[in-house]
């Protein structure tokens, strides 16, 4: 059987990269005999886009040395996806990809589904011009989009096509039930369903607080994170992104050094949905501060998910790493990580296995 994967991998971001590669290492263990892919379809405006935002240089938080060491960033993600990455040939669309001859493509996860999203929607992953015989959609999130707006007629004819379909977030699961009438199974992000391999860590050994993307953090309240830091001995870095304030410069980053430095954390502040869940894979006490509506609801989604909704930040925070560093019940949240893991993996392994009845 030949499974293809169809997703946003080629994304210099480092929860695309690791959705990515999750997704297809899962379907490996699960189908080691068979030729498993990702498809390597780029969107090449969303790329080019992408690509050209690590060449921008803000002033108020970088000075040239971390500017240069972003710069680099494209060229790491591009030999993190040849030396990682299972990828078919080169392709643009879809009369390409079917002259491929997948048995199955999975479709997801990250927001392969945000319509709204003019840099990076592309119409081929909702099914359009795809004719494979089993058409699998595990994980995928519409962002921020409303089910109750006018819907594309490729969104609603798309989506019908698909023999399976599983969803991240309450949003896309509202899409699928005003679509299809039904249900879409609720599944673990699949950066839930692999092991991620060690690697150095690009850090000084020193106890660290880490940050992944907090914009708009409050002056008053990162002043006072910064000083606790430095009253306590522990050092600041940021996790593939800049700031004139870190202890070192840990900007260029491959992939698994990034997963890293969330391994190694005392305590972690991030604004994202991959930086809340990479502080729950490694068991980190950790706070968000969400001001992007999209990653206000996934986020909040994913929280609500693992019973651990008092995460975010409010006004009157007061950092104490002493007395939060047993906020977070992990024992609690990983008796849910199982049982949805397990969840996700049989809806995984019936979808694809499907498949093989296709042909009798």
């Amino acid at each position: 059987m030949k499974i293809g994967i169809l997703t946003h991998h080629y994304i210099n971001n480092y929860g695309a990269f690791l959705q990515a590669w999750a997704l297809c290492e899962a379907v490996k263990k699960l189908f080691p005999n068979d030729d498993v892919q990702i498809i390597d379809f780029v969107n090449t405006k969303h790329a080019i886009i992408n690509a050209g935002g690590w060449f921008r240089f803000y002033k108020n938080r970088e000075n040239l040395k971390c500017w240069n060491q972003k710069t680099k960033l494209p060229s790491t993600f591009g030999k993190a996806r040849k030396n990682h990455m299972v990828l078919s040939a080169r392709c643009h669309n879809a009369k390409k990809i079917n002259q491929m001859n997948f048995d199955c493509i999975i479709v997801g996860s990250d927001e392969v589904w945000n319509f709204n999203d003019k840099k990076g929607n592309a119409p081929i992953k909702f099914g359009e011009g795809l004719e494979c015989k089993n058409l699998i959609a595990y994980a995928p999130s519409v962002g921020q989009t409303n089910a109750d707006q006018e819907l594309p007629d490729y969104v609603v004819e798309g989506i019908k096509k698909f023999n399976a379909i599983s969803a991240r977030d309450d949003l896309t699961v509202e899409l699928v039930r005003k679509v299809c009438g039904k249900e879409a199974e609720r599944v673990l992000d699949p950066t839930f369903l692999a092991e991620f391999p060690k690697a150095e860590l690009k850090a000084g050994k020193k106890p660290y607080i880490l940050f992944y993307y907090c914009d708009n953090l409050p002056s008053v309240i990162k002043d006072q994170i910064f000083e606790y830091a430095e009253n306590n001995g522990y050092a600041v870095y940021g996790a593939g992104e800049c700031d004139k304030r870190y202890t070192e410069i840990t900007v260029n980053l491959t992939p698994f050094e990034w997963v890293e430095m969330f391994r190694n954390a005392s305590f972690v502040f991030t604004g994202t949905f991959h930086g809340a869940v990479f502080s729950i894979l490694n068991k980190k006490q950790f706070k968000v501060y969400l001001t992007n509506p999209s990653r206000i609801k996934k986020v909040g989604a994913l929280l609500k998910e693992f019973g651990i909704e008092d995460r975010t930040i409010t006004d009157s925070f007061v950092f104490d790493l002493s007395e939060m560093n047993s906020e977070i019940d992990y024992e609690k949240v990983y008796r849910v990580i199982e049982k949805k893991r397990t969840e996700s993996i049989t809806y995984m392994q019936k979808s694809i296995s499907a498949t093989l009845e296709t042909d009798q």
